[in-house]
């Protein structure tokens, strides 16, 4: 018998969750709260999933400080943050359902700031009318990822977190489960599942300075969805942060809060100068992330940033009261990564890639993919940011998705008159680790993930060209043929060399998508720099769809219903951090 398959187990549950974040918890929490059996399983720590380095807030519009808000016009909101490449329909699904995740997370036991009449406080974030943004301090998202994985505790929902899933399995376009193997042993897994929920994040690590920690939002779900049968809407929009820290290299792209801006912190370049005066002399450094994002950039690309390729963000002449109070984590995370006293040195930051605003193509009623009981939600799925995400949305929509999409893969496996399986699919995916395992090619995973970091970090940045997006897609053909070359290397410590050539595969098939979609939209919008074609192009405002069979297919976006559409108005920024 082949030894690796001695060394498999077979599990079956009704719906499986690839991902152990907040909207993976989220959709697991839904079925077993309507008594069905659910596994979650992840790559990362559930501790340490993504979620919890969300800090800002999360958004309803409960009307607790401002009771003229409604759902009407947080969506209104959305989709002109969105540059209009929002999809409506999501757009309102989420904001009407917005309080009811708020009030589920209260039900799990979060707690939120609140008035001294014990409202829950809610305070102006980017580029919302009304305030709408609760929070917890500055670690909401660790607040809710807490919240979360206690409540699943008490549902008793097995969470295995060592788990990377390397193939979902399908068969005649319905998926029937997943395979994987154990990243400390090597044990292989074969999950047998009436429904898979994608919830493994997006794909902003493929940049070289990026937000996102070593070995996650690798494109994971990308991968696993197209390879099962599914298609990437619109992978060319991603949100760049304006201040990521330049060093240690291991640490690159950790984010410097933007509150440090916003308690007065002010950007300078390596002329001392403070540039923002040229690209929004009204909002200075209280503009939008985009726009400081495109202004550091083209300080640093014109010559005017400092040696290691960066700018100056300064919080010196803040009294020191005002940093230790309201920049604590800011202040300690400098100290840490670079012995750094920030009341008495500047900060070197430059934009770092943050944010997947595209990601799996899905239905916006209940987030299904092209593959029949496959979900995507979260950071993998699209549909609600557009061009840019509006400040606090990211966490309100694994909240109402996670709700829908659990109901929806339990419906769906209720549905089912048997349970499908296929041998082929199987061996298949067997296959598939069995020769990684035997690769024992002079290349090495790492380098060549470092070579597509380069790559789209070059050309594909936060302003892109066509001659630099085609010498990209060139770039990455040659990556492409030495990864046939690999080597890999399991060892006692575990079997990471194997996952970091799945997490190579994954990043290169985003990184495809990527600047396909980028080069086919040629205009500027958003978060999307095309220093070539610098103007918004009408034809355009639609959504861009990839997939290796088709290429970049342009996705017709639905009117904005009349309620809506009459409630988008520019809003005040006076004295307000735009997110």
């Amino acid at each position: 018998m082949n030894e690796n398959i001695s060394r498999e187990r077979t599990v079956s549950t009704t719906v499986l969750v690839i991902g152990t974040g907040g909207s993976g918890l989220r959709a697991a929490i839904e079925v077993a709260e309507q008594g069905v059996d659910v596994i979650t399983v992840g790559k990362r720590p559930r501790h340490d999933a993504h979620t919890s380095l969300a800090a800002g807030g999360i958004n309803a519009a409960l009307g607790t400080m401002d009771p003229a808000d409604s759902w009407q016009q947080h969506a209104a909101d959305t989709i002109k943050e969105s540059y209009f490449l929002a999809d409506p329909r999501t757009v309102e699904i989420v904001t009407r359902g917005a309080e009811e995740g708020i009030r589920d997370l209260e039900r799990y036991g979060m707690g939120f700031a609140r008035e001294a009449d014990g409202r829950i406080s809610q305070r102006f974030f980017g580029a919302h009318t009304y305030r709408r943004t609760a929070f917890a301090g500055d670690y909401t998202g660790l607040e809710i990822q807490r919240a979360l994985i206690h409540h699943a505790e008490q549902l008793e929902i097995p969470v295995l977190d060592t788990i990377y899933i390397t193939r979902l399995l399908v068969d005649e376009g319905q998926v029937f489960g997943a395979y994987g193997f154990d990243l400390a042993d090597g044990t292989r897994y074969v999950i047998h599942a009436d429904a898979v929920v994608l919830a493994a994040g997006g794909h902003n690590r493929i940049w070289r300075r990026t937000s996102s920690r070593r070995d996650e939002n690798t494109g994971d779900s990308f991968r696993l969805a197209v390879e099962a049968g599914g298609r990437i809407r619109d992978p060319e929009l991603v949100q760049f942060h304006p201040s990521g820290i330049l060093e240690p290299e291991s640490d690159a792209g950790t984010l410097v809060s933007e509150a440090a801006r916003g308690e007065g912190g002010v950007l300078r370049n390596a002329l001392g100068e403070r540039f923002m005066e040229r690209y929004d002399p009204e909002r200075m450094e209280l503009s939008t992330r985009d726009r400081v994002a495109l202004a550091a950039y083209t300080e640093i690309a014109e010559g005017r940033g400092t040696p290691n390729g960066g700018v100056w963000l300064d919080v010196t002449h803040l009294p020191r009261e005002t940093i230790m109070t309201r920049l604590p984590r800011v202040y300690q995370t400098m100290l840490e990564l670079q012995m750094k006293d920030i009341t008495r040195e500047p900060i070197e930051i430059a934009p770092t890639a943050h944010y997947s605003m595209g990601g799996v193509w899905v239905r916006p009623e209940d987030h299904r993919t092209d593959v029949d009981g496959l979900y995507a939600i979260g950071e993998a799925s699209s549909g609600l940011h557009g061009a840019n995400r509006l400040g606090g949305n990211s966490l309100i929509e694994l909240l109402v998705f996670g709700r829908i999409v659990g109901r929806a893969a339990v419906a769906h496996s209720r549905s089912l008159p048997a349970q499908r399986r296929s041998p082929a699919a199987l061996a298949q995916a067997r296959k598939e680790v069995d020769d990684l395992l035997s690769a024992d090619g002079p290349e090495n995973v790492r380098a060549l993930q470092r070579a597509i970091r380069d790559t789209m970090t070059t050309h594909a940045g936060v302003v892109r060209d066509e001659e630099g997006l085609r010498r990209g897609i060139a770039e990455l053909d040659a990556i492409e043929a030495r990864m046939a070359d690999v080597g890999i290397h399991p060892d006692i410590a575990g079997y990471q060399d194997l996952a970091h050539a799945f997490d190579l595969r994954s990043s290169a098939l985003a990184a495809r998508a990527t600047l396909e979609a980028a080069r086919e939209r040629r205009e500027s919008r958003g978060c999307h720099n095309r220093s070539d074609y610098p103007d918004q192009d009408p034809t355009l405002q639609v959504n861009l769809v990839w997939s290796p069979a088709t290429g970049v297919v342009r996705e017709d976006i639905p009117p904005v219903p009349e309620e809506i559409a009459e409630l988008i108005r520019d809003v005040d920024q006076t004295g307000k951090l735009v997110e």
